[in-house]
């Protein structure tokens, strides 16, 4: 019977296209070239704002592909690139922490309003939806509890990015009480891979780069993160490829690993790879 219902659900990915909003972003740019590997036609949603169109090299040699420069603010322009796609994967989003320390208005409109004007577009197209929505493990701030469960509470975010992705979170949610949708909600930790061009080892190797014998280390350097490889991270988003995934109108899955790595061994790491020595690490406090 499983086989049956993939072999369906394949078929039907010829003629279906699926829209990935951040489409030239560091995960959408992944999950497009996979999508087009196996069979499905594509529609590529971004501004370009903290995207690079060259991460679309691969893409753009496709025929099942088109790509939209187009803002999640500009609901007009979604309205149009949604029309025909019954499956959304949402990543469209300002992806730096420290950034709403600066300004939350920036995480206000890019994540929340973004979110918000694309549930909009689903709505007015009228017809069954299926949304996969890019979250984070910052939903739950500090939690006490490591491995952290998709029940853990009570969630205190204690980032503007992260309380604007746990309100993206409830407001898809609500939108699958008013409309045909079903929504998956993935809350991955730091994701590392090829053509990453943001977080720590990205940060880190463009500070080597500038001077190969020093390297400012934020903090302590006792700050400990958990990471995912890319290629993880596209197995867990690409399970919703098959029928059987859809459990429920809103399902929520963490996707991560069990360990975690402190920020002076990642350091270590990233000079080792480098091949650099005798680098002196200066921590800001």
């Amino acid at each position: 019977m499983l086989m049956l219902r993939n072999l369906g659900f394949w078929v039907k990915s010829l003629r279906q296209q699926v829209m990935v909003t951040g489409a030239a972003g560091f995960i959408g740019n992944h999950i497009a070239d996979r999508l087009l590997d196996m069979g499905w036609n594509v529609l590529g949603f971004d501004n370009l704002s903290g995207g690079d169109v060259t991460n679309l090299t691969y893409a753009m040699k496709s025929s099942r592909f088109r790509f939209v420069e187009g803002d999640l603010l500009e609901l007009a322009a979604i309205e149009r690139a949604i029309k025909d796609c019954e499956l959304v994967f949402h990543l469209s989003a300002d992806p730096e922490v420290r950034v709403g320390a600066q300004d939350s208005n920036l995480h206000f409109k890019q994540n929340l309003l973004a979110t918000f004007n694309l549930l909009e577009a689903i709505r007015k197209r009228g017809a069954s939806t299926r949304m996969v929505f890019a979250s984070t493990s910052t939903i739950y701030g500090e939690p006490s509890t490591i491995p952290t469960p998709e029940d853990y509470g009570p969630l205190q975010p204690i980032s503007v990015y992260g309380a604007t992705k746990l309100d993206c979170e409830a407001l898809a949610a609500s939108y699958t009480q008013l409309l045909p949708l079903r929504l998956a909600i993935f809350r991955f930790a730091n994701v590392v891979g090829n053509r990453a061009k943001h977080g720590v080892i990205y940060d880190f190797i463009m500070k080597l780069r500038k001077d190969p014998r020093l390297l400012e280390v934020l903090g302590d350097g006792t700050q400990t993160k958990s990471y995912l490889h890319i290629d993880d991270c596209l197995d867990a988003f690409l399970s919703v490829l098959d029928d059987v995934f859809w459990k429920s109108d809103v399902d929520i899955y963490n996707i991560g690993s069990e360990d975690q790595i402190d920020v002076l061994r990642i350091a270590q790491i990233v000079t080792d790879a480098m091949g650099l020595d005798n680098v002196s690490i200066k921590r800001s406090c």
